[in-house]
């Protein structure tokens, strides 16, 4: 339970102010269907997440666990300066003209890979065995950082406190690392 809660509050602070919400918001003006924007995003975060936890999954196999330790929480550490900077809109919806649906499921798979949260969708299935809740809670993390705002579209990210949740993400990537070179909650249970 805990690789779930862990990997669905991890992503959702990191994707506020990321660009694939930035995304989000301009499929959302462009297309006016959130439903299929909604079903796009949920199909390419979980083949997006499924990889990188996989990738996770095999790292954890393939290193020893001191050396894993080390690497999950210099990897957290990273991911929470990182935060710290803001996205800037990539402009992919532009470059595609397939529809809400495939239009999304395309950009949005695309934009995630190298994406702070699939990066972190690799570092939690390293720390936790259960792949299986953490790409679960990494794509629930992404839907709820998302649909507010594929459903609000522009009001939502204009009023969120996007610096301060940066912030607050940053210090969740941070402590996360801490406890992760402290040897805390580094077992690989679920």
């Amino acid at each position: 339970m805990e690789s779930l809660i862990v990997s669905t509050v991890t992503v959702a602070l990191a994707e506020i102010g990321d660009k694939t919400q930035l995304l989000a918001l301009v499929l959302a003006a462009r297309f006016r269907k959130p439903w299929p924007i909604i079903a796009g995003i949920l199909l390419a975060t979980l083949v997006n997440h499924a990889i990188a936890a996989e990738v996770g999954a095999w790292l954890a196999r393939l290193l020893s666990p001191d050396v894993l330790r080390w690497i999950v929480a210099a990897s957290f550490l990273a991911m929470g300066l990182w935060a710290l900077i803001p996205d800037k809109d990539s402009g992919a919806a532009a470059k595609y003209q397939f529809g809400a649906l495939l239009t999304t499921l395309i950009a949005f798979f695309l934009v995630e890979i190298g994406d702070k949260t699939q990066i972190a969708t690799v570092v939690l299935a390293a720390k936790y065995a259960n792949v299986f809740m953490v790409v679960v809670g990494t794509t629930l993390g992404m839907l709820l950082a998302n649909v507010p705002v594929v459903l609000a579209g522009h009001f939502a990210a204009e009023k969120l406190p996007l610096r301060a949740i940066r912030i607050v993400t940053a210090l969740l990537f941070i402590a996360l690392g801490v406890a992760a070179f402290l040897g805390g909650g580094m077992t690989l249970e679920g």
